[in-house]
């Protein structure tokens, strides 16, 4: 299942922030979720890592005026627009936070220790150079929706053909567990983001899940490694579909900003 990226959340608080739609502290919170602590390190200026209410003012000083989100995976860089050692870095961690403005970019490192059920997780965030240039393969938010509506069709008829089980416990606990939080009124994006993309995300969340118990949810009747490769094989695409649309999603208030000033 698509899972919320951190670069997600730190564009889109990120995005309020800059828009004034939410206060620092309150963006930082957000951004943190569930970790212990966030730091960025490689700010310009800064010789140490700082917090994230000080690194997002001063990316604003800079001239960032927005942020997007970059999801790329072996073979497709999406959201990527160089250089080479940031995209290396960003397809390491397959993720990244580019600023609209200023020519840099976050890539994060997850520090994980404690027992299981305790785990403490810190992050720190890279400050690297990016080039100022269009970011690969995303697409509108029109664009994406309707690419969606059409993998969401697919993916339902690759799942039938390859006689995957929609069934099952471990099925129903996903689906369960995905229907908690949208009921318990978890925020999908950050205030200032248009209806319309809050629509697509939950849509291509929806997508990644259906790809995610394709994979997951035993071998239903791919049997055979050629007959699991089969399975990969179909669904690859629909999952590249919900990524971009992911990312369409995030980008979403930037684009509109960047078209309102042509």
């Amino acid at each position: 299942m698509l899972s919320e990226p951190r670069s997600g959340r730190l564009a889109a608080w990120g995005n309020a922030l800059l828009a004034g739609f939410t206060s620092p502290d309150d963006a930082a919170l957000a951004i943190v979720g569930e970790d212990a602590v966030h730091r960025v390190e490689g700010l310009p200026g800064e010789s140490a890592p700082v917090g994230l209410t000080l690194a997002l003012g001063r990316l604003r000083s800079l001239g960032a005026t927005g942020l997007r989100v970059a999801l790329p995976v072996p073979g497709h860089p999406l959201g990527l627009s160089g250089p080479p050692e940031f995209n290396a870095r960003a397809l390491e961690a397959e993720e990244a936070a580019v600023c609209f403005g200023a020519a840099f970019g976050l890539v994060p490192k997850v520090y994980e220790a404690g027992p299981a059920g305790d785990v403490h997780v810190e992050v720190v965030w890279h400050v690297l150079p990016v080039r100022e240039a269009p970011p690969a393969d995303v697409p509108s938010l029109g664009e994406a929706e309707r690419e969606l509506a059409e993998a969401l069709r697919e993916a339902t008829v690759v799942l039938s053909r390859l006689d995957v089980a929609g069934s099952g416990p471990v099925a129903e606990a996903a689906i369960e567990a995905y229907r908690a939080r949208a009921e318990h009124g978890r925020e999908v994006l950050a205030p200032g983001y248009p209806q319309r993309a809050v629509r697509v995300l939950e849509l291509a969340r929806r997508v990644g899940l259906l790809v995610s118990l394709a994979y997951d949810n035993g071998h239903g009747g791919a049997v055979s490694s050629a007959e699991m490769a089969a399975r990969a094989e179909a669904l690859r695409p629909v999952e590249r579909t919900a990524r971009r649309a992911q990312v369409a999603a995030y980008n979403s208030v930037v684009e509109e900003r960047e078209r309102g000033s042509r």
